[in-house]
């Protein structure tokens, strides 16, 4: 018998589910999301879910009023798909097919939204129970959407059509799968094509739509019916239907990026649709589908060049879309000042530490009256939410004009991104706009000028450098003009233009504009709107990055504006000026520590920094703000050091104990990374800042110790707090390893496992890279101060970082540092090193190239020549690598840990198998002990005293000593060009003679181990055991 639902229970739920999404009473709302969440665990509750969706016939007989119904079953279909959810596979096979049945029944509602929903729902059913979980839903959605019996209603089409265009979303991967021998999406294209002449304009929409869900894929199927998509695009095109024609334009933007090769013989038609569409005044979203196609097709290095010929009439086009629109402009022209008003709750965005990705946060519904709304209607409501959760508004009623993606904002991208491409012919089109709209006297006109202005600036530089004395005298104007927006669009056009003043040469010049620019910035930072501030802000933090150490003579009022900006700013704006403090800290450095300016600037951080609590979202931006003023004023922070560090500590201490309890209690809210991620940054700031021995002071009275907390930090399952971590572990290393060294036998287990490549989630592969590249560099930074400490550890950190060197996925930072930590565990433990030299030898050599000359590379070649010193032998198949990091080395001489690096190239002879000293080269050390001779002049002492010659008589090759610095000559030689070889007279089978020769000791060396073993030494003749 087929399930029937009881009165009782359905009156129950149809009220849970009214009061779910109610805003009358908070209460009854808490009550009934409670409610609904316990009812999951009921397995006949999808189905009375189902029912109520479908309007059965017993939820009619409840005489429910006609817009509590459709609120009802919309809840209900929320609450289905989100069973659905939990469900999972798991969900009972003898209720699918009675929920399945009533869901597709839905799908033909007159109601819109009911309609919606339940292709929301099919959607989840099918994504969670797989394609061939439900066979024949496919071809029967196709079979409506195409009304293949001719009698399908309008509104069943709609239906069938959306859910499909849901279930091509949510499965793409899945649908072009081969399912033996066939994929659904072989069957899907070529419908969806014939249900694009559907009479019903939103059909069609659909329809297309569908196919837009596939195309950026790169499958068999979408690839051999490019052409057929295509065709049917140019048809589409005519469509009366703004919403088909919209979906044509995110069609061919699509092809631009798949297939720009197809597109481009059409580009000349495709320019004319374009233009007309992005004209369309009446409908601003076709309006801004057309003109991303500029954006992307100039973001395409293929094609762009293709649109050279249409500047002429795409450019004005942009310049024409720049203008706010009507509703936008009312709305600005009512704005007050509002420097002196608190920030609003909703104004304040969250806010991450750098590395994080944003989150956004749902609110409860509210009304524009400032009252409680009725609730919802059932269009608005977001069928992705939970029980009883309701999505605020996103029509922008609430939002900031400036921060919403629309036509002005993607116009000014598609100008500056073809500027980028075309240079002056961009400008020269823009000009005659800018003459003439500059002075318009309706400010809305005038701003999209200026807004013009900015945009050109990167691409067009060199076109716009001659008006620029005089158009940013005019542009400073600007800065005081009665409304804010006009304002606050010059800050960011004059930080647009900041590089150019920062950069001239002239002090007259750099009076006239670059000081005048840079004060009438920072005089808008204390405008009397917040908008206009934050604008201000950060054109001056892009002045700043411009400017760098230029502005070391002007800290000075920079910083006693900064300081009054702390005593104004609300909250919002707060951590933007963060922003620019840390900016000019990283730029002009320890020009900061001056007393004057410490005494002026810290006084007001520190006063903010008071007020601040530990669980603010503004901790954020101000524990990396401090970070890098601790950076830039050195020892210089030491009085503030103490509290700072202090607080650190406590982030830390609290993060990990809510972490513990959390994992304890999954009802509890887990604490957010980013406070631990902040909070070890600065104190790698400061442990790297302060004097080594008040920063060991500072860790040593840590409580709880810091070593325990960094510990635990270490081992986080999270790979930015993990990376931080490390990167304080290396921090400790360099500064305070005195303090470490006791810690070592336990932090080394950890680090060793961090090393291991298969720890690694395949999800996180790109952070979890940068947790691996701060895990080698502080393993190096330990090896060099353990020195033969690290001993016991070898052969695991060995396998590690082989693991490492040997992954073609590891990106080249990684192997860098793997390979600095590998040689510098060489410098005091080479004897365990050396069995493994030749697994290692060539990709040390072959990555640690190209890395720029540090004592860090110093180190690692000191301990990679000290290993090859234990086993040269293994040196057979990459000794031209070494003659060649020998030569460079010659020639980037300048590290302070020159000197062991120099004896540890020019040693005399290499310590055999024997444990006896053997020369390998006779070749002169004066052929590169002097650094600056020339290739010719190289080679030219080597003939003066005929070596080469000497080395060919030789039978077998017995090389007297002379110095393993003839490494340099060998590889200089086997670079010289023919010329140069037949000039000096060198032998074409030189360097095969010399690699002869290693070969041959190589055996000599082999020979002498032997006789040891035997109880016979003999020493080759000419050999000497001098080292």
């Amino acid at each position: 018998m087929a399930w029937q639902p009881e009165r009782r229970p359905l009156q129950e739920l149809t009220g849970y589910l009214k009061d779910a999404l109610s805003g009358h009473d908070q209460n009854a709302q808490r009550y009934a999301t409670m409610m609904l969440g316990q009812a999951k665990s009921s397995p006949e509750t999808a189905n009375y879910l189902a029912y109520i969706l479908s309007d059965g016939p017993l939820l009619r007989e409840l005489g429910l009023d006609p817009s509590d119904n459709i609120l009802i079953r919309s809840s209900a279909a929320i609450n289905l798909k989100n069973t659905i959810k939990a469900y999972g596979k798991a969900y009972p096979e003898s209720d699918q097919a009675y929920v399945r049945s009533l869901v597709l029944a839905a799908l033909q509602d007159s109601t819109s939204p009911i309609r919606n929903f339940a292709g929301s729902v099919i959607s989840e059913i099918v994504q969670r129970g797989g394609v061939l979980s439900w066979p024949e839903l496919l071809p029967e959605l196709l079979a409506l959407a195409g009304n293949d019996a001719g009698n399908v209603s309008p509104e069943a089409q709609e239906g069938a059509m959306s859910a499909l265009a849901k279930i091509c979303e949510d499965n793409k991967q899945s649908l072009d799968r081969d399912y033996n021998g066939q994929r659904p999406l072989a069957i899907i294209i070529p419908k969806l094509l014939d249900i694009t002449s559907s009479p019903n304009p939103k059909v069609r929409s659909f329809a297309l739509a569908s196919i837009n869900a596939f195309l950026p894929q790169t499958s068999p199927v979408v690839t051999s019916s490019l052409d057929a998509i295509l065709a049917r695009l140019f048809h589409l095109a005519n469509d009366p239907s703004g919403s088909v024609r919209r979906n044509v334009c995110r069609s061919f933007t699509h092809f631009v990026d798949v297939r720009p090769d197809k597109v481009r013989p059409y580009m000349g038609g495709l320019v004319d649709f374009f233009v007309l569409q992005q004209r369309n005044t009446d409908d601003p979203d076709l309006a801004l589908d057309a003109a991303e196609f500029w954006l992307c097709v100039g973001e395409n290095r293929q094609l762009c060049p293709s649109l050279g010929p249409f500047l002429d009439r795409i450019v004005p086009v942009l310049l024409g879309s720049m203008v706010y629109e009507e509703e936008d402009i009312i709305r600005l022209e009512g704005e007050a000042e509002d420097a002196d008003q608190e920030d609003r709750a909703e104004d304040l965005k969250p806010q991450f530490a750098a590395t994080k990705n944003p989150r956004l946060a749902t609110n409860g519904h509210v009304g524009t009256n400032g009252e409680a709304s009725q609730g919802p209607q059932p269009d608005q409501i977001d069928d992705d939410l939970s029980e009883g959760e309701i999505e605020e508004s996103d029509d922008g009623s609430s939002g900031n004009v400036e921060d919403r993606w629309n036509l002005r904002k993607c116009s000014a991208a598609a100008l500056d991104v073809l500027a980028s491409n075309f240079h002056e012919p961009v400008f020269t089109i823009t000009l005659p706009y800018l003459n003439e709209n500059l002075r318009h006297p309706d400010w809305p006109i005038r701003e999209a000028a200026v807004l013009a202005v900015g945009a050109v600036a990167d691409g067009c530089m060199d076109a716009v450098t001659p008006h620029l004395p005089d158009l940013v005298p005019y542009l400073l104007s600007f800065l005081d003009d009665r409304e804010p927006t006009i304002r606050l669009i010059t800050c960011w056009a004059l930080g647009r233009y900041s590089s150019w003043a920062a950069h001239l040469q002239n002090p007259s010049d750099r009076q006239r504009y670059f000081e005048p620019m840079m004060e009438g910035i920072l005089n808008k930072m204390l405008d009397k709107s917040k908008k206009v501030q934050e604008a201000a802000a950060s054109a001056f933090a892009n002045l700043e990055e411009k400017a760098t150490k230029g502005l070391t003579p002007y800290c000075g009022p920079i910083i006693r504006q900064f300081v009054q900006c702390f005593s104004r700013y609300k909250d919002r704006n707060m951590f933007i000026l963060y922003d620019c403090v840390q900016t000019l800290a990283e730029h002009v450095g320890p020009a900061l520590a001056q007393q004057q300016l410490i005494d002026t600037l810290m006084p007001a951080i520190i006063q903010r920094w008071s007020k601040v609590s530990d669980r603010s979202q503004e901790i954020f931006p101000l524990l990396e703000c401090l970070s890098y003023v601790a950076t830039a004023l050195g020892d210089a922070f030491a009085p503030f050091a103490v509290g700072v560090f202090s607080r650190c500590i406590r982030i830390i201490h609290q993060c990990l104990e809510e972490y513990v309890m959390c994992l304890n209690n999954e009802a509890l809210d887990k604490p957010s990374k980013d406070f631990l991620v902040t909070s070890l940054d600065l104190l790698s700031a400061l442990i790297q800042a302060l004097d080594p021995a008040k920063a060991s002071e500072l860790v040593q009275k840590s409580q709880p110790r810091f070593f325990d907390l960094l510990l635990f930090c270490l081992e986080d399952p999270n790979n930015d707090v993990r990376q931080s971590s490390y990167a304080l572990l290396g921090d400790c290393a360099v500064n305070i390893f005195g303090q470490l060294q006791p810690f070592l036998p336990a932090v080394i287990p950890v680090l060793i496992q961090q090393l291991d490549l298969d720890n690694m989630k395949d999800q996180d592969i790109e952070s979890g890279f940068s947790v691996i590249n701060n895990a080698c560099w502080s393993c190096g930074e330990i090896a060099l101060k353990e020195k033969a400490g690290m001993e016991p550890y070898v052969e695991q950190i060995y396998r590690h970082l082989i693991g490492i060197l040997s992954n073609p996925e590891v990106p080249t930072s990684v192997n860098e540092n793997a390979v600095i930590a590998l040689g510098r565990l060489g410098v005091d433990c080479s004897p365990s090193l050396a069995p493994h030299l030749g697994e290692f030898a060539k990709s040390f050599l072959q990555i640690i190239g190209p890395v720029e000359y540090t004592d860090e590379k110093a180190h690692a070649l000191v301990g990679f020549n000290r290993t090859v010193e234990r086993n040269p032998a293994a040196m057979e198949d990459c000794l031209l690598d070494y003659f060649k990091a020998s030569a460079a080395y010659a020639r980037h001489s300048n590290s302070e840990f020159n000197t062991d690096l120099a004896e540890s190239f020019q040693r005399r002879t290499v310590c055999g198998r024997s444990g006896r000293s053997y020369p390998y080269l006779y070749l002169l050390r004066t052929c590169i002990e002097c650094p600056g001779i020339s290739e010719n002049a190289r080679l030219g002492r080597l003939l003066e005293l005929d070596m080469v010659e000497k080395l060919e008589r030789s039978e077998p090759p017995v090389i007297a000593k002379t110095g393993c610095s003839s490494f340099s000559a060998v590889a200089s030689i086997n670079e010289a060009s023919d010329e140069q070889r037949a000039s000096h007279r060198l032998p074409e089978n030189f360097t095969s003679t010399a690699v002869a020769a290693i070969k041959t000791q190589a055996a000599l060396d082999a020979t002498a181990q032997s006789e040891k073993e035997s109880g016979r030494v003999t020493t080759a003749a000419g050999c000497c055991d001098v080292r």
